[in-house]
């Protein structure tokens, strides 16, 4: 099932990357942009573990840097049936985390520092344990191709509205007639519809993940507490990360700005934590 939905992705980001070309600059812009749809799409599927911890600006740990975070992941990868998977620390004192790679062969989990300075052992090792339930459900892949499209568009929406600014589009009188004014639009609607992709497939996912998350850890209550320390941590403590891979993350780091919350990628925290308990 998430092989078809990173089919449905890619294809649904690479039409609106031709449309786009489309509304700038006409047939061959359309071609041009499909050339660069598939090359993104091919980097993405490969490479998109690697995009994803650069643009949260992640580095990797060794096992001496970090040996309690080390001890922990190994034993909850060898309690789910997965392989160790690269470890990486996101400068921010915001406490989050999150996972990214193609499949459990080559995946990473990624922890703020504030996570391990915050949280007890019992909620950092229910915050492992989901992220290595979206690697156990094969579920990263979907969100990180996500953002890297997302992003990716989302740079060139903006460099397409300097271009439309500085006359470097069609004109009215061009065939299709969609002008400065097509390329416009289009560049205010890419990072809505990229965005709208994302919180489509993130919410249900974070339900599924919990869940496993509990049953890997072997409780429910660590990942329970740890979601509303989370939660109010992303109140008050910025995220210096591009908020294109919010989806990404256990909570949304963005979660203290008002348009984050309108276009929220997770459920509530609050039903998060009832049926958390309700596994009990």
């Amino acid at each position: 099932m998430n092989t078809i939905k990173v089919s449905l992705l890619m294809g649904a980001l690479t039409i609106l990357l031709v449309l786009m070309g489309n509304a700038l600059f006409g047939q061959s812009g359309a071609m041009m942009f499909f050339l660069i749809a598939m090359a993104m799409n091919f980097f993405s599927y490969f490479y998109s573990d690697s995009i994803a911890i650069k643009m949260t600006n992640s580095y990797p740990v060794s096992q001496s840097e970090a040996p309690e975070l080390y001890e922990l992941v190994a034993r909850l990868s060898k309690r789910a049936g997965l392989p160790m998977p690269k470890l990486y620390v996101t400068p921010s004192e915001q406490p989050n985390a999150f996972a990214t790679g193609r499949n459990p062969s080559h995946a990473a989990v990624a922890v703020t520092e504030g996570l391990m300075r915050m949280l007890n052992r019992s909620e950092v090792e229910g915050v492992l344990a989901h992220e290595l339930a979206h690697i156990k459900n094969r579920d990263v892949l979907l969100g990180t191709i996500a953002a890297a499209l997302a992003g990716a568009i989302t740079m060139m929406a903006n460099a397409f509205q300097w271009a439309a600014i500085f006359g470097m589009g069609r004109s009215e009188d061009d065939e299709g007639g969609a002008g400065l004014i097509g390329g416009l639009v289009m560049a205010i609607l890419a990072p809505i519809a990229a965005a709208i992709v994302q919180m489509a497939i993130s919410r249900s996912r974070e339900f599924s993940a919990d869940a496993t998350g509990a049953r890997i850890a072997g409780s429910p209550d660590g990942l329970a507490n740890a979601l509303l320390k989370l939660e109010s941590a992303a109140q008050h403590i910025p995220m210096q990360a591009n908020p294109v891979t919010s989806h990404l993350f256990i909570v949304n780091p963005f979660s203290g700005a008002n348009l984050a919350r309108l276009f929220s990628t997770h459920p509530s925290t609050q039903d998060r934590v009832a049926r958390l308990k309700a596994m009990r």
